[in-house]
Parts: structure tokens; sequence; C-alpha cells
């Protein structure tokens, strides 16, 4: 067999560097066959754990069905099934395209222009580039490209061209190959014969499944095939769509499954047969589809598993907990799952599949909740933190705002106008313009009383909103905000909790200006409930103002947080030892851990070791489950993401608006295991390593390296002395104009000497 035959993608060197690469340097959560969930009898049709099938390979993230897509799903998953769309060339050969049309998953019209046609398909007429029109040989110059243009097409360059049905099977020697034929009746129609060519493949290369959704085809084919060596599976589309040989709708026959039975081993099945929505794209009651087609005996196979398409909002935006949905509830289990991102289902299956309800997740890292669970209910509202301790937080948080009248209470911003209703409401007059808090207008929590305060709707916060990604817009304005002394009550009865860590900002505005002191009033709040002499939950002070961590210092059992604004790539000598003077422990973005060009991971900092080889814990934020929050290394995953944080760079704390994915994260069958024991799927991403992958001509533009902190961006002059006087106004209203400050608000000391040796200078010019 040719190089071009077996494996066109390694005919050149690049190539073959691409896959050594791919094996070697792409150290990506892989599963192994010693992480296999053995522990007890699956409710699958077999007993054993369901199927993972990779439709096209690992399409989540390569051109559906290339080289490189296949040997990557082997990579995460040794025991994946490959899936191939079978469809037929001019020359009756069998390749592997997810569709007839090759336009939307290739280069074609590009190397063909104008040999594009019209046709019905399933009498529809359409236009395109068919794989019908071509021979194998012109499509030898055809290479596959990324056809979901909402993934990224960074990894087209490298020239992935067609494969044939032996080339995948021949080359890759999957534990199981799977066929799925969608268009026989159009075949027929250009006189190719896909029920000959898939009988003649079948004796040269082993083929588990052939699936499709026309019942003809399957009874056609079901007396040349042994069950014990090809099952064949009869593929249901839309409940309202027309099955074309038996003129019913494929909602219908789903109510015959005894006559399914007849021709075919199993069915394959939207997951929306299972788990239906309402519009509102919210879970209904499951189905009885899996049970009723466990007593015919067939087996039952989900579709439709991606992780980067919006599902239920009962999942939180995580593929894990859907993916567990469908394989680990008390009723049913399906027989195996149609997935672009194998890796999800077989953690789901390896990892987390029937954990003990009673195991108890190692203490650290924290997880640490950001406003609650902010994911699910607006932020620091009583629902937000409810669920935040049912989901096993092990910090919450509060980020402390001053009414008007001096009432301490958490909310997630200082502007109300981020997380209430209070545009729409009789206090959207109260608008003002502050620079030193925020660029633009708002309306501040000091602008209202606790009392009207306690009158607003509050919001869900739906940071990736462009992207038509809303966070749980049934409950979005459910919940009521709590004063600080009413969350370290909630706190203080959870048992559950080992901290409580009170966020200040703006302090030094509200000092100087307002003469509120929000220091003052945490200490007095955690005073009256008690907490001076607990050692459990511990108190956490966390802040960007050094000066408001020093007011602090005498708490000697309470942690101070230094929050790190900036991302950065390291951490001098001086500026880590300055930090020990005020703080005792340190959060830092994600991206000052591994930054990320174009959504890809480029390097790992020193941060994290550098504050750690001081005795500083890190806490690295924010950890949300949405996929656009996470680099395209992590598969669009939120699992693979806090793992590679967690075992990778071994960060103290995990600090998150979806706080049961991490906590969850803690229980994983492996989470102390032993490294040299741990499977591979649990191996952290290699940063960098997909980017090694792109070719020159997609390969983003370099960036410059993320700044060194340095003692001058940590030293800062104490509180100012609380003094009440307004915040100065202009004649028409509006404060004057001040000097932009720091990004925690309070001017640094070295600023501090520069302004007015400027001032002096220009004086001095005036003078002249």
């Amino acid at each position: 067999m040719s190089c071009r035959q077996g494996f066109p993608a390694m005919c050149n060197s690049r190539g073959g560097a691409l896959f050594l690469l791919l094996l070697h340097s792409v150290v990506v959560a892989l599963v192994s066959a010693q992480g296999s969930n053995k522990t007890s009898l699956w409710p699958t049709l077999s007993g054993k754990p369901p199927l993972v099938i990779a439709r096209g390979g690992f399409s989540g993230l390569f051109a559906d069905s290339s080289s490189v897509a296949y040997n990557f799903a082997q990579q995460v998953s040794p025991n994946v099934t490959l899936w191939c769309d079978v469809q037929l060339t001019k020359d009756g050969t069998g390749i592997c395209v997810p569709d007839v049309k090759l336009e939307n998953s290739t280069d074609i019209s590009g190397i063909f222009k104008n040999r594009n046609k019209a046709y019905l398909v399933n009498g529809a007429p359409t236009d395109g580039y068919f794989s019908v029109d071509f021979t194998l040989k012109e499509l030898s110059n055809v290479v596959l490209t990324q056809g979901v243009y909402s993934r990224t097409n960074k990894f087209d360059g490298n020239g992935f061209q067609i494969l044939t049905v032996q080339n995948v099977a021949q080359t890759f020697k999957p534990s199981g190959l799977w066929l799925n034929i969608q268009l026989d009746a159009f075949f027929t129609q250009h006189n190719l014969s896909m029920r000959s060519y898939v009988i003649s493949v079948s004796k040269s290369v082993i083929v588990n499944y052939i699936s499709s959704p026309e019942v003809g085809f399957l009874r056609g084919i079901t007396t040349r095939f042994n069950p014990r060596t090809t099952k064949l599976v009869f593929r249901f589309l839309g409940e309202d769509v027309i099955e074309p040989s038996m003129n019913k709708t494929y909602g219908s026959l789903l109510k015959n499954l005894t006559f399914i039975k007849t021709f075919a081993s199993g069915i394959l099945i939207p997951k929306s047969y299972i788990w239906p929505m309402d519009e509102a794209l919210y879970l209904q009651p499951h189905t009885s589809v899996v049970a009723n087609a466990h007593k015919e005996g067939l087996e039952v196979f989900a579709s439709d598993f991606s992780n980067d398409v919006p599902f239920s909002f009962n999942y939180s935006y995580d593929p894990l907990t859907e993916t567990l949905s469908f394989i680990d509830n008390d009723d049913f289990s399906v027989d195996g799952l149609l997935t672009d991102f194998p890796i999800t289902q077989s953690v789901a299956i390896d990892s987390f599949a029937h954990l003990s309800k009673n195991a108890s997740p190692p203490a650290k890292p924290f997880v640490i909740s950001r406003f609650g669970a902010s994911g699910d209910y607006t932020g620091c509202t009583d629902l937000a933190y409810k669920k935040a301790i049912d989901d096993g937080v092990d910090v919450l948080d509060c980020p402390v705002q001053l009414a008007k009248d001096g009432t301490p209470f958490c909310l997630s911003s200082i502007n109300l106008i981020d997380s209430t209703t209070v545009a729409q409401s009789r206090f959207s007059s109260r608008t003002t313009n502050i620079p030193e808090i925020k660029a633009g207008t708002g309306i501040f929590t000091f602008n209202l009383t606790w009392s009207e305060i306690q009158t607003l709707t509050p919001s869900i916060a739906s940071p990736y909103s462009k992207y038509t990604l809303f966070r749980n817009p049934r409950f979005k304005n459910n919940g009521e905000f709590l004063t600080l002394s009413k969350f370290l009550t909630l706190a203080k009865g959870a048992s559950s909790l080992q901290g409580v860590l009170i966020n200040i900002e703006h302090a030094p505005y509200l000092a100087e200006n307002l003469g509120l002191s929000v220091t003052d009033a945490v200490i007095e709040a955690l005073s009256k409930a008690g907490y001076d002499n607990l050692t459990s939950p511990k108190v956490m002070i966390q802040s960007t103002n050094s000066s408001v961590l020093m007011k602090f210092k005498d708490k000697r059992n309470y942690d101070r947080v230094y929050k790190v604004e900036e991302n950065i790539r390291d951490a001098s000598d001086s500026a880590v030892k300055d930090i020990k003077t005020f703080a005792t422990a340190v959060v830092v973005g994600k991206e000052s851990v591994m930054p990320e060009n174009q959504a890809f991971l480029s390097t790992l900092t020193d941060t994290v070791s550098r504050l750690q080889s001081s005795k500083l814990p890190v806490y690295v934020e924010v950890f949300s489950n949405e996929f656009v929050s996470q680099a395209w290394d992590f598969f669009s995953d939120a699992t693979v993401e806090i793992n590679t944080y967690v075992k990778g760079v071994k960060v103290d704390g995990i600090i998150t608006d979806f706080p049961l994915t991490a906590a969850r994260y803690k229980k994983n069958r492996y989470m102390d295991t032993a490294i040299n024991d741990t499977p591979a799927y649990m191996t952290p991403v290699l940063p960098g390593g997909l980017m090694q992958l792109i070719t020159p001509d997609y390969m983003p533009p370099a960036e410059a390296p993320f700044p060194l902190l340095s003692e001058s961006d940590v030293v800062e002059p104490p509180l100012p002395s609380t003094s009440a006087k307004p915040p100065t106004s202009s004649p028409s209203g509006e404060p004057t104009a001040a000097t932009p400050p720091s990004p925690n608000g309070q001017a640094k000391i070295v600023s501090g000497f520069l302004l007015p040796y400027l001032a002096m200078l220009l004086a001095t010019l005036f003078l002249i």
C-alpha cells in the first residue's frame, strides 16, 4: 500500500512531524485502559460501559474525518469507535466525508471551480459539489477543512486529504468502526449501489456497525451481515421528518420498535428523544424510549453531543453534566454516545460515573465561589449562595459594598446597573460619573440607602451574551440580596464550608470622598457575628489594595489575600517580599498563568511557581463553564481546564461562578491517586502544544509578554482617614474629572511623587 493510499497526511515530513507532536508533545487528557470504570454493572443492554463513538474523529477541533481527527480521537479515548459518514465517488469508492456536498468540509470549490451541480436530495433541489461527480483520483487534489465556522480553522493549512474507508480501517485499526449511510436513495439515482459497496468493503475490513435512516437500505442488507460481527442500527431523524422508504414520520416509527427489531440490532436517536426540552431550553422529564428499546432487545445510541453548541440550561453549560445525565441516573443508561468531543464522554464514563455520593473530596485545592453560584442565579443573592453551598463550594465569597446609610451588604459590583434593574427603576435619574471608580456613568451603591436597594430587582449577569450564551433566563430576576450580617449567619450555619472570603474594593475613595469606612464596617460585622474566635469557617479578606489588607494585619486568625488585577508573567523578588508583609495568599487571573493568543495557550509563566516558592498560596480566577471562556486547548470542556490548573500547575484554589463543576472535579476517581498510577486522561494540557500544529500561514501574530510585577506596582500609601464630604461636582452636577486612578482605585507611591513633580514643572513653564 502506498503512502498516499494508507495515510496521505504522512506523505511529507511536516505530516510526520505533526503526528509526532500529536502523540508526544500535545499532552492532553488521554483516556487509558487502566482508567476503565468497572466498579459496577452498567444498566446498558449488555451490562458493559457505554460506547464512545467519535463522529469523524475528534471533529470538535480538527477537520471532520481527517487523519488528524481520527488519530487524536484514539489518543484521548483508546477504545473509541471511529465514525465514518460514507459517500460514494463517481467511480464507486467509499470515502469518509461528513456530507454528500463536499464544499462545506473541503476546499473543492477553489480547486474545481464551476463544477457545482444541482440535484434532488430527498426530494429537495440542492446545489453543490457532490461526491458522485468526482473520481477518487480527482479528489486526491482536495483537502479537508473545518466545516463548522464557529470552530477554529487554524489547522486547515496542514493539507489533510480525503480518506477512504479502507484508509481509516487499515491505518488506525480502530477497536470499532462505524459506517453511516445517510443517502442510499440518492446514490441509487446516480447508478451507484451503496448496498454492493458495504457488502464488498466488509470482506476486506472489519465493520462493527452500519447505520442508516433508510429502512429499505437496512432491510436490504440484513441477511448479508452476522449481527455478532456487524450490527445494523436504524438512525432516527427529527420526529416530523418523513422516512423515504416507508413514507412515515420517524416519530411514528418510534412507536413500533418491534418492527425495527426485525432488521436492526439498535437505534441511533437524537438526544432530545430521551431528554426533551421545552421552547425555553429547559429539560422536561425523560422519556421511556431507552427502557422500551431495551425491552425489545435493541441497543440505544444517542447522538448530537457537542461541547460547543448551547444545550439545556439545566446543565449550566457543562458538557460533563449533560453526558452523566444519559449514563448515570437512577433509571437508565444509553448504550453509546455519538460525539464531536470524545474526551468528555470518555472521562465521564471512566472517572465520574457511579461515584459514591458519600465520597469526601480532598481539602485542597479550594473551590472558591465568585458571587456564589453566579452562573446559575444573580450573583450575591440568597439563591446563588445557597446553591453554591449545596454544590459543595469550600469558600463562600461576599464582595462588600456600602449603601448610602453605611449598611454593608454583598453585591458583585459597586455599580448597581451591573446586577440589578436599577436603570429601569424610579432611581434611574441618580446616575453619576465617577472616573475614580469606573469609566462612564453608573448608579452606585452609595447613591441609595439599603432600604431603597432592597426594592431593586436582581438581574443575572451574562458575560458571554454577545455569543448569545445567556445564563438561566427563567430565573434571571430571582433572589434577594443579603447584608453582610445575614451572609455571615448563612455561612456560619453551613458546616461544609471551610471559609468565607470578604472582598473589599474602592476603600480609599469611600473613605476620602464619602467619609465611609468599609474596613471598619467589615471588622464590626465579623466581630458581631462571632468570627473573631472561630477557626471554621476561616475568614479570608481579599483586596487589590495592600492598604486594606494592612488594616487586618492584627487579626491573626484571618487570611489576607492580595489580588493582582493586571496580567503578569512573573513577580520580582522585591515585589514578592513586599506582598509577604501584608498578605498570606495571592489571586491572579488565568492569563497570568497561561497566556492566550487568539484563544490558543502560548506558554506557562513563572507566576505561580514564584509565589508558591515564597510560601504564598495562589488562587486563580475566573473559571466559567461557557465554552467561549476556555482556550481551544481545553476542548470546550471546563473539567479539562480545571484539571490542567490543578494537576499541571498545582494551584491552591479555583475561583469560579459554577462551583458544582469544580467541586465535582475534586471527587473524580483519581484525584488522590499517585501520579504514576493516574490514568493518562488526567494528564494536563501542555501550553503551546496545539500552536505547534498550526502552519506558518495560519499562525497568530506573536504578542508581547505580560509585564513583570514590580515593587512599585504593589506599594501603596495607607488608607486615608474617613472625613464626611460629598464628591466634588461640576456646576452641571457632574463630578469633576479626576486623574485616572490605578486599577484598584488608589494611587501608588511612585505616582504620588511623580504628579506633584510634573505640576511644578508645568508651573515653571508658565512663568517663563
